[in-house]
């Protein structure tokens, strides 16, 4: 299904000027601005839900040529993490959404009585998506969904890093959503030109650098930000736990996407005779799921630059090749690099900052009391990973540990169940989104009352404040008198 655009009006008072040198992104805010309709009805919203499952359904081949191209994803996980995860995500939302939008009934206190007083749940206005690179599709579209089902228009920024998604998006964007969806392509210059407009929310998925730069450009004009990080989320192991089971679903979250995962488990605790136990066991999952030679394997991604590939081999090269349990091998001009476990100290050269790529650091603790102390003195990790069937230890990282998510046994699945919220918290982000969570966060809520003339129970409360009347409004505005002085004090 495609769309036809509509004629847009002039720009906003409060947009800026389209320039000489930024033509293309003043056009593209300006429209989409001008697209903004207040009170945008559930029937509407529904149809941009259904364009966007439509663009999805209907292009699917084209966009898993662009995602092998871009990051040599496999086609069963451009469909598992990127296109089927985005139409579960927005048939969720539109099966709830006439409930969430609905307004919700709040009863008065007697002392407003008679009155009525509600929630209702408005657009935003104008949102800015910027999306990274890792996961192209999936970081563009599941946040717009949010968007356009809180009856919001949209300017979306794609990643140039990944550049044959841009331009796919760019365009099918254009075809089935032009009327309400805006996209700009382009690098640093173009993304610093949209943060010079006013948005009504902007968000950011990436790093804590740029997270910066967002925030700080938000700030000028109190725009409300959510910021989708990253960091180093930690996994523990213990020998509670079937270490050949564990070792499988490791392997799986840190390996999926070449490791280019902002919750792939970045590194693993464990005492040294868990981790010694555990080496063997990576090394035949590594086998099990991508072959002996994973470069040959038809369901292992690249990295997505060449660049970033030597930033891993950078970090490879501090590793002595004694403590390489498989793995190391890198082919530049295939942007490969192979699914590799290392050993390494807790502050060892992988330690300093999230490694966003398939090596994974076996790092030795004495204790899960220990590995809580290690977690804590970092920033808050996006996620984090405990594989124990004691309760003892769950208990442990549940209730003395901060991150945005913790997940038993399993990673990367938290992000699946659409009831639950997904956010950084302190370094790894601030705000959330999925389901009901995306909806939340691209409304306002806004409180109305509603109370009749007469009978004006207010004069109660009006001026001057003598006798009966002191009482009266101080019971109104909820104080109480004490019993042994009869002075008024706040409950």
């Amino acid at each position: 299904m495609t769309s036809t655009h509509s004629t847009l009006a002039a720009p906003a008072p409060e947009d800026l000027p389209v320039t000489e040198d930024f033509p293309a992104v003043d056009a593209a805010v300006a429209r989409a601005r001008a697209a903004f309709v207040p009170d945008l009805d559930l029937e509407a919203r529904l149809d941009r839900l259904h364009r966007l499952e439509d663009l999805l359904r209907e292009n699917r081949a084209a966009l898993e040529d662009a995602l092998a191209a871009d990051l040599g994803k496999p086609p069963a996980e451009a469909w598992l993490t990127e296109i089927g995860f985005t139409l579960e995500e927005i048939a969720g939302i539109r099966k709830e959404l006439g409930r969430w939008a609905a307004p919700v009934r709040i009863p008065v206190p007697l002392s407003l009585a008679p009155a009525r007083s509600r929630i209702e749940h408005q657009p935003l206005g104008t949102v800015l998506v910027m999306a990274p690179w890792n996961y192209p599709v999936q970081l563009v579209l599941s946040p717009l969904a949010g968007a356009l089902a809180a009856g919001n228009t949209v300017v979306v920024k794609p990643s140039e890093v990944s550049a044959s998604v841009s331009a796919v998006l760019a365009e099918l964007l254009e075809r089935y959503l032009g009327d309400c969806v805006s996209v700009v392509e382009g690098g640093v210059p173009e993304t610093t030109r949209l943060l010079e407009h006013r948005f009504d929310h902007v968000f950011y998925t990436g790093n804590g650098t740029v997270a910066r730069i967002v925030m700080a450009a938000a700030a000028e004009h109190l725009t409300p930000v959510t910021l989708e990080l990253g960091g180093k989320s930690p996994t523990w192991v213990d020998g509670s736990t079937d270490l050949r089971a564990a070792a499988r679903r490791i392997v799986w979250g840190k390996f999926l996407n070449a490791g280019q995962t902002c919750v792939a488990p970045d590194h693993v605790l464990g005492t040294p005779e868990t981790l010694a136990a555990l080496e063997p066991e990576l090394v035949r999952a590594v086998a099990e799921l991508y072959g002996e030679d994973p470069r040959r394997s038809d369901s292992y991604g690249r990295i997505v630059t060449e660049r970033h590939l030597e930033r891993l081999t950078g970090l490879l090269a501090q590793i002595p090749a004694g403590d390489v349990v498989c793995g190391g091998r890198a082919e530049p001009g295939e942007r490969y690099l192979a699914p590799t476990v290392v050993r390494s100290a807790p502050d060892g050269p992988l330690m300093a900052e999230e490694i966003f790529g398939p090596i994974l650091p076996l790092v030795p603790v004495r204790s899960a009391e220990h590995a809580v102390e290690l977690i804590r003195s970092r920033d808050k990790p996006l996620a984090l990973y405990v594989f124990s069937e004691d309760k003892t230890v769950k208990e442990l990282f549940r209730r003395r540990t901060s991150s945005g998510g913790l997940a038993f046994n399993a990673p990367l699945l938290q992000l699946s169940s659409p009831g639950l919220p997904f956010g950084g918290v302190g370094e790894s982000g601030t705000g959330a989104y999925h389901g009901k969570f995306s909806f939340t966060t691209f409304s306002h809520a806004r409180a109305v009352l509603d109370k009749p003339l007469a009978p004006d129970t207010l004069r109660l409360v009006y001026p001057p404040y003598r006798g009966l009347r002191t009482r009266l409004a101080a019971a109104a505005l909820g104080r109480r008198r004490t019993r042994r002085r009869h002075a008024v004090t706040e409950i």
